[in-house]
Parts: structure tokens; C-alpha cells; sequence
């Protein structure tokens, strides 16, 4: 008779199981105790923006007592005004995803917490990649945590190479620009050219500033002089490197090989897809849009004038000040975001490179690499790859290099006399 109860116990039980999809049924959670917290986020395209939601409905799933809002919040040039305003206005979010270069200027404005101890105590710490820490360190306390990581590369259509008669990638920027040219045609016999060899952005934001940033250290040259730690170390005026970056790029516009792009929409994939451009600066977060239109695409790494280099980008999650409550929470999704299931899923659906080690490691990330190859020039040349300063003062000087690249391609100045009005303006704000 035992024996029989415990059978009918095990199949009442198998029973609820089935009806609830074989799930982990989860301790209900008075409303009163759940913590809600908000994530300010830019993440793009829209695709990519779509994963994320998906993995923070799994994490609300599995936490019924934290409840994550992911609110998207625009591009970071649109996000600035409406992160200090919500600083001074005492009403920030509890996390905010961004590039790493804000933090000097949120922790100068007693924003942010460190978080040190938290992850100190976390065992993810171990499994994040050892390089990135230097974007999470500033003043000797860290002051973020990755959420991914990317770097620039440049997108090409295999196709257009091929009906150009092009079988060899570029290397150096003379190759490049001889590349370029081959590529600028007239396809279509009407006497006007309707396809350029590359694409570069036009506008002053940070993404003109990110993507043409690894021609410059390309070329050995350097944003801030020696070992300066602070903006007043900039050095534009007479940076002979940075002054043939920026007559490179000119040289392409006025050889008519680059066409610019809708002005602040560098990142915008569509004329490489039409085939209006054949090549394109841009990172990784666009490979789940462009594996999703089925159009032939590669990638190969920036061709270099002395030595490779690229922008390592990426953003990180800060914590806002809020109370002890939130603030617990906020690190217990953070670790979430750090974990190797999160960041491999992440990967997979956006093209973003893991900052979990043990994530790069996976049986099934290495797959998804196989499968796909454009992923390891991204992954193989970050070893070239450079960050930006995070120390207060950098949106200034990326504001003013903005400027100073957009008044060249548009032919308004040359490199020399643009990067020496910039200098001057910064002249003024830090010295």
C-alpha cells in the first residue's frame, strides 16, 4: 500500500510538471517586496534591441522579487542632455548603458557608486576578459562593468569585389584608396557614378570620432601627450598624425572613391546593402541585421599606414545613486549581464563580442564562429585595438575632433587649420 501512494505521489507530481512546461515553479513575491529598477539603454538596431528585451523578460521571469525596465532612450549623442538632467533633477535610473568615456564626467558629478566590493564578493569578476578592466578603472576604483564589447572593422560585399575584378582585400591605406577607386563605378550605363568604393560617416558625433580614430594611431599618432591623465593633455594642433588621418579620408571624398553618409547616420547599413557603397566602416553589433537580409557581406580588418589599430568600443552598465535596496539589485542583474549565458545568448543574437570568458570559450559560441567567420576578424583584431580616455573632459574634445573631421570631408577646412581651431577651443575650456 506504500509503495502504491508513493507511485501516486510521483505521478501527481510528474503531472504538474507537464502542465507547467516541466518549469521551476517560483516562491510568489509580495508586490510591496519586489524591488523594480530602470535601465537606460541606446542599443541598436532595432533587432538587436529585441534581444536584449528578451533576455531581461527571462531574468524578470527567474527574480520575481526584481523587476528590470529596459528603456531604450536613443542614440548616446541624444542620450547626454537627458542623463544630466536627470542627475541634477535627482531622478536618475538605476543603471545606464554606455560607453565608457562618460565616467570621469559621472563620477566628477558624485553620480555614480563604485563597485568594487560588489564584484570583489561576485565570482564573475574571474571570468571577465582582463583587458577590459582598464574601461572600468578610474581614480584606482572601478566604477562599471562591461556589458559588451565590440571594435571597428570594415564591411564589404564579396560580390561588388568580384565584379570589379578585385581578388586581393586591402592592407594599407594606398591599397585601400586604390581599392576604393576600382570600386566606384557606373554599373548601370547611364553616365553617372551609382556605386562608391566605401562609405565614411559625416557629423561631429562620437561615432565619426570612434571610427576614424584607428587611423590616426594607425599612423603612430596619440590623442593626449605622454602619460597625461586629463583633458588638458590633448594635442591636436601640429599632431602630424592626426593631420594625415583626416587628409586621408579627404582624399578619398575628393577622389570621389568615398561618398559620406546621411549626416550623424554613419552606422546605418542600408547603402551597403543596396550596393550603393561596397565597403563601410562599422563593428560587429550589425552582423544579426545583416545575416537576417540574406545579402553576401564580409569583413577585413582597417588597413593601416605604419601599424594596425582599431577603437575598441563597447558599453558598460553604471550604478546610479539610489538607495542600498536598489543598488543591491541593480549589481544582482549586472551579474546577470556578465554571466557566460547571458553573454553568449547576446552574441548569438546581436553580433556583440563576449566580455565573459568562459562565454568565448563555449562549445557553442566557438560554433556560432564557425558558422560564422566575419566574428573572428572582429575577435582576432582586438588585439590591435585601443580605448578611448574616460577621464573627465572627453565629450568636449570628441565634440571639437567631431567638428574638426566634419569641416574637412565637407571641404570647409583644411586638416591642419580644422585641428588647430579645435585646439584653440579646447585652449579655452581647459586651460
Amino acid at each position: 500500500m506504500r509503495n502504491y501512494f508513493s507511485r501516486l505521489l510521483l505521478l501527481f507530481c510528474v503531472g504538474i510538471l507537464a502542465v507547467s512546461g516541466c518549469q521551476m515553479i517560483l516562491p510568489k513575491v509580495n508586490q510591496d517586496q519586489v524591488v523594480h529598477i530602470t535601465l537606460w539603454q541606446g542599443v541598436n538596431p532595432p533587432p538587436n534591441r529585441d534581444v536584449l528585451q528578451k533576455l531581461v523578460d527571462k531574468f524578470n521571469q527567474t527574480h520575481p522579487d526584481i523587476q528590470v525596465e529596459s528603456l531604450y532612450v536613443g542614440q548616446q549623442d541624444q542620450q547626454m542632455p537627458k542623463i544630466l538632467a536627470a542627475v541634477v533633477g535627482n531622478a536618475p535610473p538605476d543603471l545606464l548603458w554606455y560607453n565608457p568615456t562618460i565616467a570621469g564626467q559621472l563620477v566628477d558629478l558624485d553620480a555614480i557608486i563604485p563597485v568594487d566590493n560588489l564584484l570583489a564578493d561576485s565570482p564573475v569578476k574571474a571570468e571577465i576578459d582582463p583587458s577590459l578592466f582598464a574601461s572600468m578603472e578610474y581614480q584606482g576604483k572601478i566604477w562599471s562593468v562591461p556589458f559588451a564589447t565590440n571594435n571597428v572593422g570594415i564591411f564589404y560585399r564579396p560580390s561588388l569585389f568580384k565584379a570589379a575584378g578585385i581578388n586581393d582585400l586591402p592592407r594599407t591605406w594606398q591599397e585601400l584608396q586604390q581599392t576604393a577607386q576600382k570600386l566606384t563605378r557606373d554599373t548601370n550605363g547611364d553616365g553617372r557614378i551609382n556605386q562608391h568604393g566605401i562609405g565614411l560617416p559625416l557629423g561631429k558625433g562620437e561615432f565619426t570620432v570612434f571610427t576614424w580614430l584607428p587611423f590616426m594611431w594607425s599612423s603612430g599618432g596619440e590623442l593626449i601627450s605622454g602619460d597625461s591623465q586629463t583633458a588638458a593633455g590633448v594635442v591636436l594642433e601640429d599632431n602630424q598624425q592626426a593631420i594625415a588621418a583626416l587628409q586621408f579620408w579627404r582624399d578619398l571624398i575628393t577622389d570621389r572613391a568615398a561618398v559620406l553618409s546621411e549626416p550623424e547616420r554613419g552606422y546605418e547599413m542600408s547603402d551597403l546593402l543596396t550596393g550603393k557603397i561596397a565597403m563601410q566602416l562599422n563593428g560587429p553589433w550589425s552582423l544579426g541585421e545583416l545575416q537576417a537580409t540574406g545579402v553576401d557581406f564580409a569583413v577585413f580588418p582597417i588597413p593601416f599606414a605604419q601599424q594596425p589599430a582599431t577603437s575598441i568600443g563597447g558599453e558598460n552598465l553604471f550604478f546610479f545613486k539610489t538607495n542600498p535596496k536598489r543598488e543591491k539589485a541593480a549589481f544582482k542583474f549586472a551579474e546577470y549581464t556578465l554571466s557566460a549565458e547571458f553573454q553568449t545568448e547576446l552574441a548569438l543574437g546581436t553580433g556583440y563580442l563576449p566580455v565573459n570568458l568562459k562565454s568565448r570559450q563555449s562549445a557553442k559560441y566557438q560554433k556560432f564562429v564557425q558558422k560564422l567567420p566575419q566574428v573572428k576578424v572582429f575577435l582576432d583584431q582586438a588585439q590591435h585595438g585601443r580605448s578611448r580616455p574616460i577621464f573627465p573632459g572627453y565629450n568636449r574634445i570628441s565634440d571639437n575632433l567631431g567638428r574638426a573631421i566634419e569641416s574637412v570631408l565637407l571641404g570647409k577646412n583644411s586638416p591642419a587649420d580644422a585641428l588647430k581651431s579645435s585646439q584653440q577651443r579646447l585652449d579655452l575650456i581647459f586651460k
